[in-house]
């Protein structure tokens, strides 16, 4: 039985080309306005008083980290409320909190108030992966894989965008100042989705909506490889995100110039952004030459060779290129792990796969960090091989789980 409670949370919206739009574009000016700053951070936690390289990956880490394990906890909460009064209204909540917080953190004196601000951002910030749910909610069935590989492509490009022009804002301003440059493309990433975006009507759902409003985990439990899916999107983001802490302390660890490090680790950064970009857009092809459950463990293991080659001190030229292949393997590696997860659900499931899907998410933005800084403080080259490592194990496991499956079919 459809009821309109239902039909509201699984139809496509009327506008969802728009939506589209909106969503994408608020997804990529977003994730740029974060990556003008955040991965200079060990480099302004230094200009906050902190010297040991140690002491600042271990900060770095913390900082980066804490945000989306606070996300992580209050997930549940903005699930619900987005469920009674509307995605949108949740986007733009989080997109206004990191117009004041970012301009708070170019106010700093301690290294401490970053951390102390990272950690209130947690309270509200969230916005991607919601952002993610609603393209893939307002579109039809045959264009979700589309709707997913545009806005993870938004969340690529970004951060391929932002760090060049943040390292040239943080030799040209100084780090501090870019901060205030963030809160202000975050401005422009609020107006949009409030402007652009059209929500339908919300309704709360009730018992009596029918089997969508009783969705639990234990049923995703039921569909095939979902759990190992979860699993898979935790450990490609601790892999994906633990360059941040450590990069631009690496490079000078090789032996780059001081003052150059900041527009070098932005152009690396960049790099393999850009690819992974391309990477999230070339999934849907890859999938229908073959299934997820080859196409992910291939592309994790070659992100694994790239992962060995970062950590070997490889001339420059080497760097960038391992960055494209590294970068694209993982961006195919995501997108086709969404989309395997989803595609075989009920729309009116769908909402709520993501949501569990953004948890494995949040996870592995907090853990990762974490982990990488306090590897980073006792050696920057163990960073890669141990991604290397998880990397390696992540393929034969999915291989393992899903390859057999789809033998069999």
């Amino acid at each position: 039985m459809t009821t309109s409670a239902s039909v509201s949370e699984a139809t496509p919206a009327p506008h969802w080309r728009r939506n589209q739009a909106a969503v994408t574009g608020a997804t990529f000016i977003g994730f740029t306005g974060f990556t003008l700053v955040m991965p200079f951070l060990p480099l302004y936690f230094e200009q906050l008083g902190v010297h040991d390289p140690a002491a600042i990956a271990v900060w770095s880490g913390l900082s980066l980290g804490v945000t989306p394990a606070v996300t992580a906890g209050m997930a549940p909460l903005w699930a619900r409320l987005a469920l009674r009064y509307g995605r949108k209204l949740m986007v733009a909540r989080s997109l206004s909190s990191f117009v004041v917080i970012m301009a708070l953190m170019g106010l700093v004196n301690e290294p401490w108030q970053v951390f102390a601000l990272r950690a209130v951002q947690g309270l509200f910030a969230g916005y991607g992966p919601i952002a993610l749910t609603m393209a893939a909610e307002s579109a039809p069935p045959d264009q979700i894989a589309t709707a997913i590989g545009w806005v993870q492509t938004a969340q690529r490009l970004g951060p391929a965008l932002g760090p060049v022009i943040g390292g040239t804002l943080a030799q040209g301003i100084g780090i501090r100042s870019t901060f205030f440059v963030s809160a202000g493309v975050y401005m422009l990433a609020f107006l949009l989705v409030l402007i652009g975006y059209r929500e339908a009507r919300t309704v709360r759902l009730t018992d009596r909506d029918g089997p969508a409003s009783r969705v639990t985990f234990r049923a995703l439990t039921h569909v095939p490889h979902f759990l190992l899916l979860m699993g898979t999107v935790f450990g490609l983001q601790v892999v994906d995100r633990s360059l941040g802490p450590i990069l631009p302390l690496y490079l000078r660890d090789l032996g780059f110039p001081a003052d150059r490090v900041p527009i070098l680790a932005g152009i690396l950064f960049t790099t393999t952004a850009a690819a992974a970009a391309v990477g999230n857009q070339m999934s849907g092809r890859l999938l229908e030459w073959r299934p997820a459950g080859f196409i992910v463990p291939l592309m994790a293991a070659v992100a694994a060779v790239g992962a060995l080659v970062f950590g070997a001190s490889a001339p420059w030229a080497v760097l960038v290129g391992v960055g494209v292949v590294f970068g694209f393997a993982l961006g195919v590696a995501t997108t086709c792990t969404y989309t395997a997860a989803t595609q075989t659900l009920p729309n009116s499931w769908r909402g709520v796969a993501f949501g569990y899907l953004t948890s494995a998410y949040l996870v592995g933005l907090a853990v990762s960090p974490v982990v990488a800084g306090f590897l980073g403080a006792a050696s920057m080259r163990s960073v890669f091989f141990a991604d290397a490592i998880a990397l390696a194990v992540l393929a034969w496991i999915v291989r393992r789980g899903m390859g057999r499956a789809n033998a069999a079919d």
